[in-house]
């Protein structure tokens, strides 16, 4: 079935759905809550004392961490014949790209889509084709993807003023002065798709090295996204909602924090296509980012012909030693253990929060926590499982993406979207998300390290509330909640000046860094860059088309 007969018999489904499955009576469903990774950090910050060290194991590379850069990383190295490597998970596989599983429904506990790559991600194509995603054209300006994955209508939906609108941008209904302003902001975006800099590169280019260093345009990452907004005459209270809105989905912070230059390089940056998706489509699976990752980890097993290159435990302490670097990482079972990897060569893919605590001293590399670590956003992704479907409201039938006007998140993605057949699932996840940028990213960690289950459900499901009102809890049987502290660096004003940054994105020696942190922000095309830039510089290649520039 091709991607647009989806909508056949979807009008119907949603009212039989729910008289199907929906309770007699309405019970708030009690929530699940995991805190990935935060054991484990907080042993780290409180210097835990650790076992001795029961083995010793000896490689030419070991990459800590088993997020979206580390396994680029070491995918980049099984696929150009490079063997001899080992991957530390760490706190948990595929970190920020985490997945879950409920009742046969598969559903994400962080990022959960891929915009289309654009020219500049060769990176991103190559592994897209590699793993038959691209099913042709690869170098192509629009290349042909996996129908199966490509967004299927409909895709976003605003709910304002008690209905569904199709979008996220606000137009309906609005004075004719605010409806000029969007789309003199749109055509504005279109324009700075191609705009070049002084220095012949692309103004707004991800990954974001590769952007432009024109003095006139970096200068907008001295100013707040907000005020810039105002400064251009954009007044209109829909545009400033949509765009605070996009930063905090992106970001985890609101647009009066978030460099102008980031704000805008949201949109300008994304300019991939499809030959066979209209613009603006994205790559989604049940699973989200999850999937890429497991794709990463097949790969490499069929590469190395083994599965014994990922490691359990996570890296406590790197030491530096005349063999190379000594790494020691400690399972996290009922019983920690620890043991001890020699390498000539050390990719540290994990959050900077994190390295700063196993290296010696990461001053020696040029970043000064306490002048350059980014401020990181805490998250919670919430999956609701249903029995059936809540009913809709008047107005667009239930999209991939639903969003509510001025909600307290970031509204919420329906996990079976993609399943191809004319009458829906028996069963769906509802995936809430929520950045806690009401209040200041220690104010909210500090809230999620009291809240109780029942304080974090009525936070995850207020958008939920907002939309289907306390009917909603007649469909929903179970509630997973993944809590995020510092689920991912926020770029503020003067982050693309960030010495600290800069400085580690050139180490090339015994020890390298490779994660999303390196560009002040958290997208997959970022952290797959860093990690295979490291991967290039293990492989003696040249650096990645300017992957050293800072």
């Amino acid at each position: 079935m091709r991607r647009r007969s989806f909508l056949l018999g979807a009008a119907t489904a949603a009212v039989a759905g729910a008289a199907g499955y929906a309770r007699s009576r309405i019970v708030e469903t009690t929530a699940d809550v995991s805190y990935p990774g935060m054991q484990a950090g907080h042993a780290l910050r409180d210097g835990a004392a650790l076992p001795a060290p029961s083995a010793s194991h000896r490689h030419q590379v070991v990459i800590l961490g088993a997020g979206v850069a580390g396994l680029s990383c070491a995918w980049k190295l099984a696929r150009e014949g490079f063997t001899d490597f080992v991957v530390v998970q760490g706190p948990e596989f595929a970190g920020n790209a985490a997945g879950g599983q409920r009742d046969e429904l598969h559903y994400p506990l962080g990022a959960h889509y891929l915009p289309l790559p654009s020219m500049a991600s060769t990176h991103v194509r190559e592994m897209l084709d590699d793993f038959g995603i691209i099913e042709r054209g690869a170098g192509d300006l629009r290349p042909y993807y996996d129908e199966t994955i490509l967004v299927h209508s409909p895709q976003e939906r605003l709910l304002r003023n008690g209905q569904w609108e199709d979008g996220l941008l606000p137009m309906t209904g609005l004075p004719d002065a605010d409806v000029a302003q969007h789309r003199r902001f749109l055509a504005l975006i279109d324009r700075l798709h191609t705009q070049l800099g002084n220095d012949g590169r692309k103004v707004f280019c991800i990954p974001l090295v590769l952007s432009s260093d024109d003095p006139a345009w970096r200068a907008l990452d001295t100013i707040t996204f907000k005020q810039w907004l105002d400064r251009e005459g954009y007044t209109s209270p829909a545009l400033h909602w949509y765009l605070n809105y996009c930063c905090r989905d992106d970001y985890g912070a609101n647009y009066d924090v978030v460099s102008a230059w980031a704000g805008l390089h949201y949109f300008a940056s994304r300019d991939g296509h499809a030959a066979n998706a209209a613009e603006g489509a994205v790559l989604i699976w049940p699973g989200g980012l999850s999937v890429l990752a497991d794709r990463m980890r097949q790969a490499i097993d069929e590469k190395l012909g083994h599965t014994r290159w990922l490691m359990a435990g996570t890296a406590v302490r790197v030491a530096e030693t005349p063999a190379g670097p000594l790494t020691t990482c400690l399972t996290l079972d009922a019983e920690p253990r620890a043991y001890t990897l020699q390498s000539r060569r050390t990719v540290c893919a994990m959050p900077l929060f994190v390295a700063q605590r196993i290296l010696p001293d990461i001053r020696a590399y040029g970043y000064d926590p306490a002048a350059h670590a980014s401020s990181h956003a805490p998250w919670l992704v919430s999956n609701f499982v249903l029995d059936g479907y809540p009913i809709e409201a008047p107005g667009e039938p239930l999209s991939w993406d639903n969003v509510v006007y001025q909600g307290r998140g970031l509204g919420y993605v329906v996990s079976t979207h993609q399943l191809l057949r004319v009458t829906r699932s028996p069963r769906t996840a509802f995936t809430a998300y929520h950045a806690l940028s009401g209040q200041t990213p220690s104010a909210a960690r500090q809230w999620l390290t009291t809240a109780s289950p029942q304080d974090l459900r009525d936070e995850a499901a207020a958008d939920l509330i907002a939309a289907y009102g306390r009917e909603f809890w007649r469909n929903a049987r179970r509630l997973d909640i993944t809590v995020r502290g510092h689920a991912m660096a926020s770029p503020l004003c003067g982050y693309l000046s960030n010495a600290g940054l800069a400085a580690l994105r050139d180490v090339d020696g015994p020890v390298l860094f490779a994660h999303a942190d390196l560009s002040g922000y958290s997208v997959f095309e970022e952290a797959s860059w860093w990690g295979v830039v490291a991967a290039g510089r293990i492989l003696g290649q040249q650096a990645l088309r300017r992957g050293t520039h800072g």
